[in-house]
């Protein structure tokens, strides 16, 4: 049995939290709290929590402002946000396709 060690992942996507954030992310130009709060199903402080590590990592922008009187966090991924999911979504991708059926 020849098996094909595991690629060298960035644990900071792989995180399932994270991963559906970036993904949610991938799609989109930006997204509100709320919306992520929904498309992820992540509780607020889980989502504050992973939005803090993805945006310590340079894969995620943070913007704090108002939607009239209201609060307003918008988060969009950064160049490098793309680029490290687009790499990780590769590397699995390639990892997976490569191994046998059954």
């Amino acid at each position: 049995m020849n098996q094909r060690p595991l690629p060298e992942i960035d644990t900071v996507v792989h995180a399932p939290a994270r991963l559906k954030i970036i993904a949610a992310l991938s799609v989109l130009e930006e997204a509100d709290f709320l919306y992520l709060l929904h498309a992820t199903e992540l509780t607020k402080g889980n989502l504050s929590t992973h939005l803090a590590k993805l945006e310590e990592a340079g894969y995620v922008e943070i913007e704090k402002t108002y939607r009239g009187k209201r609060p307003l966090t918008l988060c969009r991924l950064t160049p490098a946000g793309r680029e490290a999911f687009e790499l990780y979504r590769r590397r699995m991708l390639d990892f997976l396709g490569s191994k046998p059926a059954g």
